[in-house]
């Protein structure tokens, strides 16, 4: 069990940093729970992003239940600010192979509870896992979702029969399609990044011993008011530097935030004295860890968009950037097939 919790020495910046992991409102939305990505190939890794577009009746939700289907495997669910995680473990009904290894057992339920989602907003819940099933004779693994409020719940738990499809049904379940086509546009898009290679070479900057290398960030919702920002910087000085900050015209301003896990609660924080890159070292700022915030959002960031903006070094001075907008939720860098 973790818990994550805002550091709120800074009373703006902890709101910022709450909405950014917090929902937003998506106009045209689904109105049901769903994922974000709908097909995936057999015996390949997937990353499952729930959408909760609102709550129950009006009421605020406050506990997300997803019950893992058979066939889907070594679950890794994420935490999130402000709600207590907790998983449920058991039995497969048969014995699976991942990475060489035999595997009997694992996540069956992942729970996210003590939030408080609003009926006006949406959030996104995330875990990771190994389709190890091509779907069976529907070609499709459901993921029954409970939202639990004060005094009701909403349960998209119905599965379609083989006479109805989810779109005959007034609670669906969340569902994957597995398709052998998407080996096809993994493999699609695995020639495209090699093939892109000198490309994300050019996503190389630098200035005095300062080296920063991939910056990505993620496309944001209509309306977001904030987005993280992701990157390698290298230090190959024999003095140790500062990461304090930067400018870019899609935000009014840029801060370096952290997080990091004490007592098995999560902690977010802004690094006010920036974020120190020693000699020789490098540093990644990914999600989950350290971090860039882009606060007081412009514009929409769009998947495919570039972000210009200037990074603030104490010793190597400003670097400009380009920083590539990967999709919606992403894990990793676009410069990067997964």
């Amino acid at each position: 069990m973790s818990i994550i919790q805002a550091d709120c020495a800074r009373p703006l910046s902890a709101l910022a940093l709450a909405a950014f992991f917090a929902a937003f409102s998506i106009p045209g939305a689904e109105a049901h729970v769903s994922l974000v990505t709908k097909e995936a190939a057999p015996n390949s890794s997937y990353k499952a992003v729930l959408q909760v577009p609102h709550g129950c009746d009006g009421e605020a939700t406050n506990s997300v239940r997803v019950q893992i289907p058979e066939g889907v495997i070594a679950v890794k669910p994420m935490p999130k600010a402000g709600w207590t995680l907790t998983t449920s473990r058991g039995a497969y009904a048969k014995a699976y192979e991942n990475h060489g290894r035999t595997v009997a057992e694992g996540v069956k339920e992942i729970v996210w509870s003590g939030g408080n989602l609003s009926d006006e907003h949406f959030d996104e819940f995330t875990f990771t896992a190994v389709i190890a099933t091509d779907g069976g004779a529907a070609k499709a693994v459901y993921f029954p979702t409970v939202q639990q409020c004060a005094r009701g719940e909403a349960a998209w738990i119905e599965i379609p029969t083989a006479q109805h499809s989810s779109r005959d049904l007034k609670k669906p379940a969340p569902s994957l399609r597995i398709s052998a086509n998407a080996v096809v546009a993994q493999a699609g898009a695995h020639h495209h990044h090699h093939g892109a290679g000198a490309a994300a070479g050019a996503d190389t900057f630098k200035a005095g011993d300062i080296t920063i290398e991939a910056p990505w960030t993620r496309a944001t919702p209509g309306g977001a008011k904030v987005a993280g920002g992701y990157l390698k910087v290298t230090n190959n000085g024999a003095a140790a530097d500062k990461l304090l900050g930067g400018t870019t015209e899609i935000a009014g301003r840029v801060e370096i935030h952290e997080m990091s896990m004490s007592g098995g609660v999560m902690r977010m924080r802004p690094l006010d004295a920036g974020l120190e890159i020693k000699p020789g070292q490098s540093v990644e700022l990914a999600p989950g860890g350290y971090h860039m915030m882009f606060m007081d959002l412009k514009r929409q960031l769009k998947q495919g968009d570039t972000v210009k903006a200037k990074l603030q070094f104490a010793k190597a001075g400003a670097i400009e950037v380009t920083f590539r907008v990967g999709a919606v939720g992403g894990a990793s860098s676009p410069h990067h097939h997964h």
